[in-house]
Parts: C-alpha cells; sequence; structure tokens
C-alpha cells in the first residue's frame, strides 16, 4: 500500500500510549456502529491489516457472559466483566432499537456510573446516547444524535442540548455520534488524537473512507429533493425540518451556522434556489403529504402538525405547492390503495 498505507518505524517505536476501549452493548444494539468502530482501532492499531493489538486494545464487558443480540440478530459474546473503568481511556455504548423498554441492566447502569464518578470519558454510539441521557450522563454535554431520533431525544430529555445535523460530538468527557458510518469518524478522531495521523490513514484506507470526516461535518440528509451541496444550507434545512411543529426564527437559524440572516438569505438564494422561508414552506408541506399518505388524521391535525392554525391557511399553502388540495391527495392515494388491492386479488 505504500507509505500512506502503514505507519512509520519512528512512530512504532515512540512511547504513544495505547487507546484502550471498553464497549458496552444494548440489547438489540446496531452492528455497524461497533463493527465500524472496532475496524477502525483494530486497523489503526498494527501496521496493514495484521489485526495485532499493537497501539490499541479493546474489551467488550458485560455483567454477564451471554450472548447479546444486535437489531439484525447477530449475536457477541462480552469478552470481560466490568473490571475497575479506569484500565480504558474510553467506555464506548453501542444503542440500538428504541422499542426495547430496557436496553441494559441496573448493573451495567451502575458501572456506566461509576466510570464517570472517576471521570474515564463515555461515549455513546447510535442511540447509545439515549442510555447515557436516562443514566443522567449526559448534563452539561451537547449530544448529537441521527436526525432520525432527534424529536424523541428531545420529548425524552427536553433539558439536554441535542442537535442533528452534525456527524458526531466529542469533547473530554463526552464522545456522542448519529451511528451509521459516523461511528468510524469518531473512532478515527480518537485514533488521531491518542496514537498518531498516519494510524488514522491507515485504517480508514483499508475500510476503503475516503477521508475522515469531523464532528463539524453534516448528516447525509437531503430534506429538500434537489441536492443541496453547501454544508450550511443542508444544516439548516436539516434544523428546520426538526422545528416543523413550533417554527423557528431565520435569524437563529442562521447563528447556528455562523451567518447572519441577510448572509444566509444570499447563500440559500445561490445554492438553493430559493429563500430559507421558501425552503421551511417547501418542509412544511412534504412533511404534511407524508402525514395526510401515512395516516387518517383529521386535516386540522395535519394542519396543526406543521404549524398551521387553520384548516383554511394550510390548506391555501398546500394547494399552492402541490396544485391540490389535502382531501385530494388522500383520496387520490385511496384510489390507488385499492386499485392495487384489486390487481393483487385477481393475480
Amino acid at each position: 500500500m505504500g507509505q500512506t498505507g502503514q505507519l512509520r518505524a519512528s512512530d512504532r517505536a515512540s512511547p504513544v500510549p495505547r487507546l484502550r476501549i471498553g464497549f458496552v452493548l444494548a440489547r438489540s444494539f446496531t452492528l455497524s456502529a461497533f463493527a465500524l468502530f472496532v475496524d477502525t482501532l483494530r486497523l489503526a492499531s498494527d501496521q496493514l491489516d495484521r489485526s495485532g493489538r499493537v497501539l490499541a486494545d479493546w474489551q467488550v464487558l458485560g455483567s454477564t457472559r451471554h450472548l447479546i443480540s444486535s437489531s439484525c440478530g447477530i449475536q457477541v459474546a462480552p469478552t470481560s466483566d466490568f473490571v475497575d473503568p479506569r484500565q480504558f481511556d474510553y467506555i464506548a455504548v453501542v444503542g440500538g432499537l428504541l422499542s426495547v423498554k430496557q436496553p441494559v441492566d441496573n448493573e451495567t447502569v451502575q458501572f456506566l456510573k461509576n466510570a464517570a464518578a472517576k471521570r474515564v470519558p463515555l461515549i455513546g454510539l447510535c442511540t447509545g446516547t439515549f442510555i447515557l441521557a436516562d443514566a443522567g450522563l449526559m448534563k452539561g454535554h451537547p449530544t448529537c444524535v441521527s436526525w432520525l431520533h432527534y424529536q424523541e431525544f428531545r420529548e425524552r430529555f427536553p433539558d439536554l442540548e441535542v442537535r442533528a445535523d452534525r456527524l458526531f460530538n466529542l469533547d473530554r468527557r463526552r464522545g456522542s455520534c448519529a451511528g451509521g458510518s459516523s461511528a468510524a469518524d469518531l473512532a478515527a478522531a480518537l485514533v488521531r488524537r491518542h496514537i498518531s495521523r498516519d494510524a488514522e490513514r491507515n485504517a480508514l484506507e483499508v475500510l476503503q473512507i475516503e477521508k475522515a470526516r469531523t464532528q463539524f461535518d453534516i448528516q447525509t440528509r437531503q430534506p429538500l429533493r434537489e441536492h443541496i451541496s453547501d454544508p450550511r444550507v443542508a444544516a439548516v434545512l436539516i434544523t428546520m425540518e426538526q422545528h416543523i411543529e413550533a417554527g423557528i426564527a431565520i435569524e437563529k437559524l442562521a447563528a447556528s451556522v455562523g451567518l447572519s440572516r441577510r448572509q444566509l438569505e444570499r447563500v440559500f438564494q445561490e445554492k438553493a434556489k430559493m429563500s430559507p422561508a421558501m425552503a421551511f414552506r417547501r418542509l412544511r408541506m412534504e412533511r404534511a403529504r407524508q402525514i395526510l399518505l401515512a395516516s387518517e388524521k383529521p386535516i386540522i391535525e395535519v394542519a396543526l402538525d406543521v404549524g398551521f392554525a387553520s384548516t383554511s391557511h394550510f390548506t391555501r399553502e398546500f394547494r399552492r405547492t402541490f396544485d391540490r388540495t389535502p382531501a385530494e391527495v388522500r383520496d387520490s392515494a385511496a384510489r390507488e390503495r385499492r386499485e392495487m388491492s384489486k390487481t393483487a386479488a385477481r393475480r
């Protein structure tokens, strides 16, 4: 792989402390988040793909040695009991399905609280942040979650600071990420911090990841149908999407990406070919259309869900966007479903 694919001899000889990670897997945990994180460590720990635990080490911790099932059914066995958390540089909690009522047992919660008390940094991977927040361990720390789970996090933990536009967040005591491939980005940031840039590059190249993304990169979400490459516009659109019911001031949106209102409007016109207000209106209408097609809610409830106080105002805006009223869209979808049922029955 050449010089960029391996650690320099000088790096291997230098007294670099090993990066030690203890993993806690929730019931129905997300396998991809765990696999991408641990494989980044594995590949950063040794030259090329030899998998030696030279510069990093890891254990899967558990209150028992029983197999833990992931959300896709693959099972993983813990490799260690709960030991002194100070044996690790970080404890990473891998979350999964939010429908699981007790994702970790009481002994695990106590272990995490003990780790926090001993000032061992904690990381929430995917919905692992929900487990940490439930344990009262995210107070005072910004939390990064997927746009998919933003609303539920806000409802369950209204007093915690949360955002769904960035890939991950990492300070000295807490880390969190949106899940998916961002787990590799967060792991790479730790490798760069504790081992070296060469180790980070080695891991990402073997994983076929073109470059490490930072905690300032934006989640790969495109709320509008058009692809918009400007990260500031993308971040604002994601934030808009999280505030459809209650609304949010354009000035606040601009400040969230370090711009004034006038600068944000200029960037939107240039990159999205519309004003921020128009983009927000389109997002509200798209959400309304989704609700109409997926539920039997009365029109007034749909209107309230997307921030309109009256059915008449909502209907006018909806017709302006889709050239059909909400009732017409719902009726058309119902007719299509009936025709599909008839066709299926004839077969």
